[in-house]
């Protein structure tokens, strides 16, 4: 089974990725840019070809925290994919960033037209969707947990 860390290119067979790359336009963030709030609708999504981009949750009173960083090869945002469709996380460019952007709507209507296609993604996605909870678990952990609370099962 080929997940989220093959990178979804890894995931979809060639005709598969050509379908998706018809969609593709090429973008870039500079340093600092948000790409992202958290709560934002979420109608695209993107996967980095160079740069860094770090997601971050709202923590009210605080700056927001990094729960992760992710690079090239890998998908920036899911939340385009489940309704309610708005960003669970915010995501900022730490270096500058080249990606390629897709249009959620294009690609959710490339799904209903292509069942296969439609699988791959999902489960390349749910893939996505639990390696982002557990960062974000750890992270979590690494800030609030009491010193000394052992790891939790």
């Amino acid at each position: 089974m080929v997940g989220p860390r093959t990178g979804i290119f890894g995931a979809l067979t060639k005709d598969h990725r050509d379908q998706l790359m018809s969609l593709a336009r090429e973008v870039s963030f500079e340093t600092g840019e948000r790409i992202f709030n958290e709560g934002a609708k979420a109608d695209r999504f993107w996967v980095i070809h160079t740069g860094a981009v770090a997601l971050d949750l709202h923590v009210p009173g605080r700056r927001p925290v990094v729960v992760e960083t992710l690079g090239a090869g890998q998908m920036l945002g899911w939340s385009w994919f489940i309704p309610p469709r708005h960003w669970h996380l915010g995501a900022e460019a730490v270096s500058p960033v080249r990606a390629y952007e897709f249009d959620a709507a294009a690609v959710r209507e490339l799904c209903k037209k292509d069942p296969a296609f439609d699988h791959a993604l999902c489960i390349y996605v749910a893939g996505v969707i639990a390696d982002r909870l557990r960062a974000a678990r750890v992270r979590l952990l690494d800030l609030y947990a009491p010193y000394g609370a052992g790891d939790v099962p």
